[in-house]
Formats: C-alpha cells, structure tokens, sequence
C-alpha cells in the first residue's frame, strides 16, 4: 500500500522560499513517476511539476512554464522522498500543495491523473 505524505508547508513573506518533502513509502515499482500539484478552494488542481525516475538515462523532469525558475523538482532516493525547492515565492503561490506517484507505465508529465495522493501541506504567501 503506497502512503505519501507531505510536510514543509507554512508561512512565509513574498519572495522567501520553502522546501516541501514528500516522504514514499510501500513503493514496489522498479521505475515510477512523481509529481507536485497545488490547488486553490474553489480553483482547479494545476500540476507543478513531475520527474520519472529509474530509466538508464536518469531522471527526467518536468515542470508547468510559470514554476520554471523559480520551482525545483527533486528526489533523495535512499530516503525515498520527493521534494519541491520554492523560491522567490508570491501571494499567487498560496496554495494546498499535494505529491502524487505511480508505477511508470509509458507516460510521465505535469498534471498527469496519478493513483496515489498526499493529503497535502498548506503553503501561505503574504
């Protein structure tokens, strides 16, 4: 049984940076796909970011055109987490901030429909 479950969310003013953690466990996949969401009450879930990790040529990542820059997408294998470095952050950053994962099955991208959540970790901008 896949569990994730996220942490790092808080306060932080314009322009700070906060480093969201996604720890994996019960994983059996040999390679898999993550990624980060976010989602505003009321608004759409908008992916961030997503990387597929365990081919021969490395990982691969991805990210939404507006978090390039500024949003960085990252893995510690041997903790099997998944982070997400948020810099120079804005109001319109304020979000619940969700990773999401699955077994690699041929497709791996921003704003996929993945099997497994987080339950999300809050993030206020101001």
């Amino acid at each position: 049984h896949v569990q994730l479950v996220e942490s790092g969310g808080g306060s932080v003013h314009v322009g700070g940076s906060l480093r969201l953690s996604c720890a994996a466990s019960g994983y059996t996949y040999s390679s898999y796909c993550m990624g980060w969401f976010r989602q505003v009450p009321g608004q759409e879930r908008e992916g961030v970011a997503a990387m597929f990790t365990g081919g021969s040529s490395g990982p691969h990542i991805y990210y939404a055109d507006w978090a390039k820059g500024r949003f960085t997408i990252s893995t510690d294998n041997d903790k099997n987490t998944l982070y997400l470095q948020m810099d120079n952050l804005k109001p319109d950053d304020t979000a619940m901030y969700f990773c999401a994962a699955e077994g690699y099955g041929g497709s791996c991208r921003v704003g996929k429909d993945f099997a497994h959540w987080g339950q999300g970790t809050q993030v206020t901008v101001s």
